[in-house]
C-alpha cells in the first residue's frame, strides 16, 4: 500500500506568516493608541468647546433667530412675536441707524491713517533711533492704559473754553477754535483722533517686529545696484511688510465696527447722534429702550457688514500681499 507524503510548507513560509501576524498587532495597537490620544485629546479639549458654545455659538445662534422677533426681555419668554423680516425692513427706514453706518464708515478712515503712522515711526525707531525699548514702550502705553483714564485726559485736553488744545489755538491766533467733542461738526473728528492716538502703539509694535524679520542682505544687494532709498522702501520694506500690513488691516477695520467703550464713556452717541456707531446703537437698544429683537437685528445686520468686508479683504489680498 502506497505511503500518503505530507508536503512540507515551503522555506520561510511560517517565518512569513509570524512576521504580518506581528505587523497585524503592531498596527492594531497603532491604531488602538492614535484612539485613545484622540479621546483624550478631546477629554482635555472638551472645556474649552463647551465654553465656546455657551458663551459665543449659543449666543451668535440665539441673536440671529431674535432678529426676527419683537421681544422685551423683561416680559420673559411669553413676550417673544415672531414678525418674520420687519425689524430688517424697520432699519431702512430708521435715521439713527442710517447715521451709525455713516459714521461706521468715516470712522474706517482711522485705519488707514494709524497704520500710515506707525510704519514711519516703526522705519524710523528701528533704524534711526537709539533707546528704541523706551520709544516702543512710550508708543505702546496709551493701547494698553484704562480707556476711562485716557478719556479724562482726552476730555480734559479737548475743554472748549480753557483746554490745552484751544489755548495753543488760541495763541497763534485762532480765535474761535472748535469745541470739539461738544460740537457735533467735530466730535466725530475728536474721537477719530482719539482712536488714532490709541492704536499708533499697537501696529508700531507689529510693524517693528516686521521690520526685524526682513533679511538684511537685500538692502545691501539693491545698494549694490545702485538703488535709491525710495526704491528701496517701494521694493523691499513695503512689499516684505505687505502680510503685516495685512494683519493690521483686516484687525484694524473690524476693531472700528467695535468701537463702544470709547462713545460710551466720552459722548454716548452725542451731540446730537453726531458719534453714534452701530454697536453704540445695538446696545441703547437692547439695554436702555429694552428691544432685544430690534437690537439682534441690528447685530445681524453687523455681523453681515464685518463678514462682507473681511471676505473682501480676503480676496483683494492676492493682488498686494506677497508671502
Amino acid at each position: 500500500m502506497a505511503r500518503t507524503m505530507k508536503s512540507s510548507p515551503p522555506p520561510g513560509l511560517h517565518e512569513a506568516g509570524n512576521n504580518r501576524a506581528g505587523t497585524n498587532r503592531r498596527r492594531g495597537f497603532g491604531r488602538s493608541l492614535r484612539r485613545g490620544e484622540q479621546l483624550w485629546g478631546m477629554v482635555f479639549i472638551s472645556p474649552m468647546l463647551i465654553g465656546v458654545m455657551i458663551l459665543v455659538l449659543f449666543p451668535i445662534i440665539a441673536t440671529l433667530v431674535l432678529g426676527f422677533a419683537d421681544w422685551n426681555f423683561v416680559q420673559g419668554w411669553d413676550g417673544i412675536r415672531w414678525v418674520g423680516l420687519q425689524n430688517f425692513r424697520s432699519l431702512l427706514e430708521d435715521d439713527i441707524f442710517l447715521k451709525s453706518i455713516r459714521n461706521n464708515m468715516i470712522f474706517l478712515l482711522t485705519v488707514p491713517i494709524y497704520m500710515i503712522i506707525s510704519m514711519a515711526l516703526a522705519i524710523l525707531i528701528d533704524r534711526h533711533v537709539y533707546m528704541k525699548g523706551y520709544f516702543k514702550v512710550a508708543y505702546f502705553m496709551p493701547y494698553i492704559s484704562n480707556i476711562v483714564a485716557v478719556a479724562v485726559v482726552w476730555q480734559v485736553l479737548f475743554q472748549p473754553s480753557y483746554g490745552p488744545i484751544n489755548e495753543v489755538l488760541r495763541s497763534i491766533g485762532i480765535a474761535s477754535p472748535p469745541k470739539w467733542i461738544a460740537d457735533p461738526n467735530y466730535a466725530l473728528v475728536s474721537i477719530m483722533m482719539i482712536s488714532v492716538w490709541i492704536s499708533i502703539g499697537f501696529n508700531l509694535i507689529i510693524y517693528i517686529a516686521g521690520l526685524q524679520s526682513i533679511p538684511k542682505d537685500l538692502y545691501e544687494a539693491a545698494e549694490i545696484d545702485g538703488a535709491n532709498g525710495w526704491t528701496k522702501f517701494r521694493r523691499i520694506t513695503l512689499s516684505l511688510l505687505s502680510p503685516t500690513s495685512f494683519f493690521l488691516l483686516v484687525t484694524g477695520i473690524i476693531s472700528t465696527f467695535k468701537v463702544f467703550d470709547i462713545i460710551a464713556v466720552m459722548t454716548q452717541g452725542g451731540p446730537i447722534g453726531s458719534t453714534t456707531m452701530m454697536v453704540w446703537y445695538l446696545y441703547d437698544t437692547a439695554f436702555v429702550n429694552l428691544k432685544v429683537g430690534y437690537a439682534s437685528s441690528i447685530a445681524a445686520v453687523l455681523f453681515g457688514f464685518v463678514m462682507l468686508i473681511t471676505l473682501g479683504q480676503w480676496a483683494a489680498q492676492k493682488k498686494w500681499v506677497n508671502y
